[in-house]
Order: C-alpha cells, then structure tokens, then sequence
C-alpha cells in the first residue's frame, strides 16, 4: 500500500460508520461517543438499514449512497456482511475500511477463505483495510478514536511521543495505558488483528518517518513481512527512532497459541530475533521490559556510544543486590575516574569509600543536596553511560527534596537516567508524583526492573555500533551443482575450495583402494560410507574409528557395509571415505540454513555430543565481520573453553571466525544451497587454524 492511503486510513479527513447504532452499550455506540468526546473535525457520514438518523445526524441506507472518496469506512457489521461492505466500499471509491468483526482466519480453514476472499476485494480496489478481528486504532496526534474501547482524549503533554503497534487489541490498551500512566506521549495506538491486508510492517512503515511518532512499542505474534520490516528497521535506526519488539513464540505452546488468537503461522523465533536485532531492534522478553525499555528509549533514543552503567542507592544493601543482578542480566558498572573517586569523597561520609554500586548512606536525610551532587558526579564520568537512582523515600517531604535535588540534574543529563522510589506499592505523595511526571524523567518503584531496562538501553547502543559494521560479501560460487543432500566427501571438496581444512583423506570405491588410501596416509585411520541419501552416517552405523591396521580396515569395511544396507535396503554407496585421525582440539559446530522467512541465518556452537546434550550454539546475522563473529563465540556458555581450561592451549578464535565468515559468503552468493553443517569443525591451538571432519550440506 502507498503511504498515502494509509494516510487516508490513519489521517481521514471523512469518515462513514457502517452499521450506526445510538446504543450506548453497542460497539457503534461506543465509536460514535469516542468521536464525540475527541471532537472529531472532519465529515462524519453515518449508514443504518433500520434509522433515519443516530444522536442528531441523517443516516444514509447503503454504502452506495455514500459521497465519492470517502476516506475511511468503519464496519460495524456481522461477519457475513463484511465483503459484500468491503465491494461495496469499493465501488464508492472508499479508500480504507476498518473491520472489528472476528470469525475469519483465528477459527481455522473456513475462516482463513473468508478472509482470503476479504483481502482480494481490498486489493482489487486498493482499499487499506484494518483488520479483521481488530480493536481499530488511535490517532491522538489528530485526534481520530477509531475503535469501540472506550477512551478519553489525553491532556497535552510534551517531551517524546510512542508509536504503539500491536496485533492484539488488549495488548495495545495495555501500552496505551501504560505509557499515559506514566506522563509519557502517545501518539498513536493500532491494533491491527488478523492483518488480512495490511500488517505491523506496513504501519511502521507509514509512521517510521512521521514528525509526531519518536518511538515504537511492537507486540507481535508474527511477523508477515520480514524483508519489509528490516527495511524499517533500518531507516528507524537512521532516525534514531527506537523500536522495542516482543514477539512471543520461544516455545511451540506459544506458537499454537499465536495462531489460535489471529491465525498467524509463526516462523522460527531465533531466526527473527538474529536479524531484526542485526538492524537495531530491541527485542524483550516480558510485558515489564517492553514498557520500560521503551519509556527509557524514547527520552534517550541517541544510542550509548560508550561507557557502562552507575547504580546508587540510600540503601547499603541493594550494594550487594545490585552486583548479582547486573551480571545476571549483563549490565556492565563503569569503574569510577579518579577524579569522579575524588568529588564522590568530597560528598560522601568520611567512613564511606565510593564505588560502583554506590551506597549514599543515610546522610541524604540530612544533606538531600547529596542525591544531586553525586548524581552530577557519576554522570561526568566518562566512562558512566547510563544512571540508575535507586532510593527509599522516606515521609513525603523527604520525597520531595529528593526529587528537587536530583531531577534538575538528570534532566540535563544526555545520558539515560531513570529514577527509582523503592517499595513497591507503598504511596508516595501526590506533589512528588506530580513533580516527576513533569519532568519527563523515567520513573520506576523496582530496582530490578530499572537495572534490566538499562540493560537493554545499552545492548541498543551496541546493536547500532555493531549495524554500522557489515562485512562484504564474497561471491563464492559452487562447483557441481545437485539437488537435496551432497554426500560428505564432495561437501568437503567444497570446503577446501573456501580454504578450510579437511582430514587428509579419499574416496575409496573398493576395499582395495581402501588399503592403498590407508596405507598412504598411515595407520590410524577412519572409515565413513559415502551416499547423497546417507545423512545420518552414525544412525546407520556407517562410521568406524581408530582402524589401526589392514585387517581392521577389512572388518570395518564390511561390518559398515552390512549396516548401513540394514538401515537402509537398496542404498548405493559411491563409495568409502576413508581419512587420517584428526589432531585434537575443541569441537565446535559452523554452519548456516537459509530460513524461509528470514534468509540466511549462519550458526556457530559447541560441537560435536555437546551441541544435543547442552544446545550451547549462538545464530548470527550473515554479514558480521570476523571480530564480530569472535566476539559471539566468547558469548557462548562454554566460551571459557576457547581461551584453554586445565592447561589446554587457547584455540584458534580467528580461524573459527573466519570458517563462519566463508560459510556465510558461500550461503549468500548461492541462493540453492539450504543448508551447510559443519560438525565437527576441530579448533587447534591459537595460530594452528581449524579442520572440519564432517560436513552436511544440502542444494534445492
């Protein structure tokens, strides 16, 4: 859809309700008071079969006695009537329509033709539909309430404006009324349902250069459109306009759930997350982080260069909570200057040395001025990037001079703050509430949760510096195209064509080029039965190890022989590989599949029994560059196995990357391959390089 029909859609100067009903219960009737209420300025039209007129205004019988070019028709109608409505608006050159109706793709097969039959309509008359299944939509910025919630217009506030996305209607009240709550701008809410036409990329990517929207807040159960969304991504990134994304679907109960709720097939979670964090998405995992996270984000969307957080607190205690917490959630604390040592002192009690977090003491009921003074200490450092307060309030004046010492300093910080009141629940006075909320500065009552949210509001900045780096491709070509599985002895031949080690080794056709290959290479040797077809060797038992002479190089011949013909009957062996035993070394597991929705995604992990037993595998994006990928292995949880444990050498860390950074080139510059798995890829000592002993790889 061009932009400027969903302008029409998001932006009308005309609207029609289809169906208009004066009961206030009634779905029209709660539109048609939501209109009245926000004073709505355009051309309101209003079709009824039953009335004359609702609260005062002439009421047409059809669609078809609507003016020409009306630019958004809401549907109030039943399931059935709603394509018959949607061709009828088509003929009177309506160029949006809103549907609230359920009973289409959510209910299964039956309701995905409905809707399939719906989305046809539209697109042969070029109709933006919202919907099906939808709670409409906010424009505050216009004040255009197009949806049955009952709703108050907002009061005028300034600072930042969220743009709210969402394929859930609750979920997008629920942010709604969560970032109003807060003293934070909204300026538009859109729950867009079953997105039978247009979908969460298209909203982004009308808004994505909007004046009035500075921030997005996404929940999605899947992403339609993945090239389209990365292309939003990207140019919200440009704009410094945060997008915050929770997409449930970690698990297959949650995946069943997404398609129940608005028939959406979700796609591979991992998948989605590797990329779209690869153009600066923050993606979150509880409803708690995306309020946060975006409330932080969109005061502070300028990207953390540099530096790591500061955390205070009037509460010795949270010291020690504090420590545990930010290394479980990845939260780096600064190391504090000298001179940032020297003021801290000047402040803080005499017995009290200053660190990192830090414990003001109980001195700041007495000398308030300290919460400020500190405050403006920590954020002059320059290796501070980000601010957390954490304090107990203490009666309401206390509340007070708190805030009037500390908020004029983190509201002249560039640098992310948020402002926390321990205790939960527990009231605070009504003029500190009302001074923080004019403030604009994030405000929370949970330590813990102010501390992830920094967390994410520095892996932001690193997303951005990391997108700024991509890694050009190399163009490698395949020799020997095929389809489906390649047999293991000619994978290999492609990759020493990208210039990563295999064993030494060849292909026997017979036992007795089997003894002639050994007898080169010298004893121990390996034995693997060599089929396109085979690509589970082990499961079949056509892999023998250690064969340290010719006569056990005779008996495994035919022992694999015999197994891999049980496993699978009539399978046509091309042959034996037959290879020298491999040095030592770390095994890691490379590769890369090309997703249906999300294109090349490469691997890198423990290998070998490690990568099924503990899963300790990272996806990345196929563009990283060599010190990208290096700095992804040393993320893994057995990274400290890279650098030598009980005195095993360090490994070659560049030489993996670089193995990734060919697999990924070869992946990109050959559309037909779907899938390279190296496992075990061995990592030698530092300097030594890598040696792949198996490799799948499978052609379309």
């Amino acid at each position: 859809m061009a932009s400027i029909v969903l302008d029409r859609l998001l932006r009308p100067k005309s609207i029609a309700v289809v169906g208009a009903s004066p009961e206030p219960g009634s779905v029209s009737g709660l539109l048609l008071a939501n209109l009245a209420r926000f004073g709505y300025p355009g051309q309101l039209h209003l079709v009824s079969r039953s009335r004359d007129e609702v609260n005062g205004v002439r009421c047409l019988r059809s669609i078809d006695e609507l003016p020409d070019g009306v630019d958004v028709a809401v549907l109030v109608v039943p399931q059935a009537a709603v394509c018959e409505s949607v061709e009828a608006c088509g003929r009177r050159g309506v160029g949006a329509a809103v549907v609230f109706a359920s009973g289409f793709a959510e209910l299964g097969e039956a309701g995905r033709s409905a809707q399939e039959q719906l989305a046809a309509i539209a697109r042969r008359y070029g109709i933006a539909v919202l919907g099906p299944n939808c709670l409409g939509f906010l424009n505050f910025s216009d004040g255009v309430p197009l949806t049955f919630e009952p709703v108050q217009p907002p009061a005028p506030r300034s600072g930042p404006r969220i743009g709210i996305v969402a394929q859930s209607g609750a979920m997008s009240g629920n942010l709604r009324q969560a970032f109003l709550g807060r003293g934070l701008g909204v300026s538009f809410s859109i729950s867009t349902g079953n997105e039978a036409v247009l979908s969460t990329e298209d909203f982004l990517g009308a808004l994505v250069e909007a004046p009035d929207v500075d921030a997005f807040a996404v929940f999605v159960e899947m992403l339609r459109k993945p090239s389209a969304f990365l292309r939003v991504a990207a140019r919200a990134r440009e704009l410094r306009k945060p997008i915050v994304l929770m997409h449930p679907g970690r698990g297959q109960r949650a995946r069943e759930a997404a398609r129940s709720h608005t028939g959406a097939l979700a796609g591979d979670y991992q998948a989605m997350r590797t990329m779209v964090e690869r153009e600066g998405v923050v993606v979150v995992g509880s409803m708690d982080e995306l309020f946060d996270v975006t409330a932080i984000l969109a005061r502070y969307p300028q990207p953390v260069a540099q530096g790591r957080a500061a955390v205070a607190s009037n509460s010795g205690a949270l010291r020690g909570v504090a420590l545990d917490f930010c290394e479980d959630a990845g939260l780096e604390l600064a190391r504090f200057a000298p001179a940032t040592m020297q003021v801290l002192s000047g402040v803080l009690p005499d017995f009290m040395a200053p660190d990192n977090p830090l414990d003001l003491t109980a001195i700041g009921m007495q000398k308030p001025e300290i919460f400020g003074q500190s405050a403006q200490a920590m954020l002059d450092d320059a290796d501070v990037g980000s601010l957390v307060m954490a304090l107990m309030g203490g009666s309401p004046s206390q509340q007070m001079a708190k805030a009037t010492s500390l908020l004029p300093v983190m509201q002249a910080s560039s640098k992310p703050v948020c402002f926390v009141i321990m205790g939960d629940s527990g009231p605070l006075g009504q003029e500190f509430l009302d001074t923080v909320h004019a403030s604009g500065m994030p405000f929370l009552r949970s330590p813990d949760r102010a501390m992830r949210a920094m967390a994410h509001v520095h892996r932001y900045g690193r997303l951005h510096a990391a997108a700024a780096d991509r890694a050009a491709g190399a163009g490698i070509e395949l020799h020997g195209p095929t389809r489906g599985p390649v047999a293991e002895y000619r994978g290999k031949q492609w990759l020493r064509e990208l210039g990563i080690a295999t064993p030494r080794g060849g292909l026997a056709r017979t036992l007795d080029d089997a003894r002639r290959i050994a007898a080169d290479l010298g004893y121990p040797v390996v034995l693997k039965a060599q089929a396109d077809a085979l690509m589970h060797k082990s499961d079949a038992g056509g892999v023998a190890v250690g064969l340290g002479d010719e006569a056990a190089l005779a008996a495994a011949w035919t022992r694999v022989e015999a197994s891999v013909a049980r496993y699978s009957p009539g399978l046509a062996l091309d042959g034996m590989l037959v290879e020298a035993m491999a040095r030592p070394g770390l095994e890691l597991v490379v590769g890369a599949r090309r997703d249906p929705n999300w294109g090349v995604v490469a691997l890198v992990g423990l290998g070998g029994i490690w990568i099924e037993a503990l899963h300790d595998v990272r996806l990345l994006a196929p563009d990283l560059t060599e010190a990208q990928i290096a700095a992804e292995l040393r993320q893994l949880k057995g990274a400290r196995l890279l650098s030598g444990l009980r005195g095993k050498p360090a490994v070659d860390v560049a030489a993996v990357a670089a193995a990734v950074r060919r697999i990924s080139d070869l992946m990109l510059a050959n559309p037909g391959i779907a899938e390279i798995d190296v496992n075990p890829l061995i990592a030698l000592p530092e300097g030594e390089g890598v040696v792949a002993l198996d490799a799948l790889f499978i052609v379309e």
